[in-house]
């Protein structure tokens, strides 16, 4: 399982566009949409969310969570 924790928005190819290319690499794995519409470009309130979250989840499952403080930036992204 994937579980989608962005600030992209609901509106907009984004979210879509990321669904994409992980049904395209992986088709047999579910996608979970947990948040679409975090706080933008504040990953102190996704840093402080997401370990509430994480727990109700099995184990094993990959939480892909981007929240881009610079949008076009010239930085090195978190990992």
């Amino acid at each position: 399982m994937i579980v989608l924790f962005t600030d992209f928005g609901s509106t907009g190819p984004y979210v879509g566009q990321i669904k994409a290319v992980l049904y395209r690499q992986a088709p047999e794995v579910s996608i979970v949409d947990l948040f679409a519409d975090l706080s933008p470009f504040n990953p102190q309130v996704a840093a402080y969310l997401l370990p509430a979250y994480v727990e109700e989840f099995a184990a094993g499952t990959v939480f892909l969570c981007v929240v881009d403080p610079g949008v076009g930036g010239k930085r090195a992204p978190y990992l």
